[in-house]
């Protein structure tokens, strides 16, 4: 089976067992209903209704898909390993007899190792937003009402699956940006744009803050006529109230994660973003 699409850091759990840090995972929290599905394959693994609370800093199951799961013996001697029945991707392990609920059955997986399916996927939609550094700007729209999901990546450059470390370098082309998928029927793209502009300087034009650099730039990729109408409208509303808007507009492009570890970066560390602070505008 081809492993391509996998990034080193899914590459360490999913193919080579390892285990991401506890309460990091982008799926701990998450509360929709919805399919877990195998990051590797796409199988089925899991259903929302199986997930419970047990506090220990990784998403927790007491029941899988009939069929998705294979349990084996952990090399450690002691465990029970869990793995993706289709292909075999690494999950986690699982345990029994600790009686979170009526099932008695524990399956500790790694967020890395799933994607999520909410039940009424069609009904969300996606927005991308560069505005400096992408932790900053994720820190404010994952906060957001009826936000869904954020995740912190590169947009508009020329080089497939780039890393943090080429972005760096000025040279492929691509901004910070955050992916946002938002609910509809609980908040508007317009609230998402007016967040973006009350949140970052959008009239410096080498970056944002102390951040210079080309990768930098405040910028909204659209994904839409819609959208872009509604961008423009709140660029033209700011050049009445006599701002100097250097955000460009532009339509989107393949967006690429970036490594896990820049994923909700301010919540793990516990502080707040020093060149992303909200301001009323609007």
């Amino acid at each position: 089976m081809q492993h391509k699409d996998l990034t080193p850091e899914e590459q360490y759990v999913i193919l080579h067992k390892g285990t991401e840090r506890p309460f990091t995972g982008k799926l701990l929290n998450v509360k929709a209903k919805g399919t877990y599905v195998c990051k590797q394959c796409g199988a089925p693994l899991y259903r929302s209704e199986s997930k419970f609370e047990s506090h220990c800093g990784w998403p927790s199951f007491d029941d899988e898909i009939p069929g998705a799961v294979l349990r084996i013996p952990d090399a450690d001697g002691q465990r029970t390993e869990i793995t993706c029945a289709k292909c075999g991707a690494h999950l986690g392990h699982v345990f029994l007899g600790e009686g979170f609920t009526s099932k008695n059955t524990r399956h500790c997986v790694n967020s890395i190792s799933m994607n999520f399916i909410p039940d009424d996927k069609q009904a969300f939609q996606k927005a991308w937003f560069a505005s400096g550094c992408f932790w900053g700007t994720e820190y404010h729209f994952s906060k957001a009402k009826g936000v869904m999901e954020t995740t912190v990546g590169f947009m508009g450059g020329h080089v497939d699956h780039p890393s943090y470390k080429q972005v760096c370098t000025g040279e492929t082309g691509h901004l910070e940006t955050t992916e946002v998928v938002f609910d509809p029927q609980q908040t508007s793209y317009e609230e998402l744009v007016k967040l973006f502009f009350e949140t970052h300087d959008f009239t410096q034009t080498n970056g944002q803050g102390p951040d210079i650099g080309s990768q930098y730039l405040s910028a909204i990729f659209y994904a839409n006529e819609e959208q872009k109408a509604i961008a423009e409208k709140y660029i033209r509303i700011l050049n009445e109230k006599g701002y100097k808007v250097a955000t460009s507009l532009r339509p989107a492009e393949p967006f690429w994660p970036a490594e896990d570890y820049h994923q909700d970066y301010y919540d793990h560390k516990g502080t707040t973003p020093y060149c992303h602070i909200y301001r009323k505008i609007f």
